[in-house]
């Protein structure tokens, strides 16, 4: 993947999440300024980086059928019900994103937060 599909990446989870470089750096374990390189092409994510990087966007694109950005971002880094009280974007960084996208099925399926 190169430089210019992770900044679409990065504008993508801003348009449809309103997730900011430092939600991105806080998700994956990293510093802002490593994704500021990233969205300029001086850098490239590490493979381990790269996943959860796809993974959180992969659940903001999900998100954004149920939820307005602002919204979508909310519910990421809030304790959910349906996940016994943990925090979607914590369950993400631990690379348990199935569950996070079992709930969102769930809530799509017309299951109450």
């Amino acid at each position: 993947m190169n430089g210019n599909a992770i900044a679409r990446k990065l504008k993508t989870l801003q348009e449809k999440g309103s997730i900011r470089s430092v939600d991105v750096a806080n998700v994956l374990q990293i510093r802002p300024e490593t994704v500021s390189r990233w969205n300029q092409g001086k850098a490239f994510p590490q493979p381990d980086a790269e996943r959860t990087l796809l993974d959180l966007e992969y659940v903001v694109d999900q998100l954004g059928d149920l939820y307005e950005p602002d919204e979508a971002r909310l519910w990421l880094f809030s304790r959910q019900k349906l996940l016994d009280g943990q925090i979607p974007a914590e369950l993400i960084q631990q690379h348990r994103t199935v569950e996070v996208l079992n709930v969102i099925r769930q809530v799509l399926e017309g299951v109450q937060i």
